[in-house]
């Protein structure tokens, strides 16, 4: 996981622990907030991709449909 990423849950963390009061805004925000962390720890990077001297032809027919 990139690190802006890790630093912008490590944030939220702490904006969820402020919010602990009793009233309706402070309950809303902090379930926004822990939400979107769960989001963002759902993210999954792409693999990256291999370099490989072999060819797609497929993918490279597909890449130059638009030339002809």
């Amino acid at each position: 996981m990139p690190p802006t990423y890790v630093l912008a849950r490590d944030h939220l963390q702490r904006a969820a622990t402020i919010l602990q009061g009793a009233d309706s805004h402070s309950r809303q925000l902090r379930y926004i907030i822990e939400r979107t962390i769960t989001l963002m720890s759902d993210v999954r990077q792409p693999e990256p991709v291999r370099a490989s001297n072999v060819l797609d032809f497929s993918a490279f027919r597909e890449s130059r449909a638009g030339f002809d």
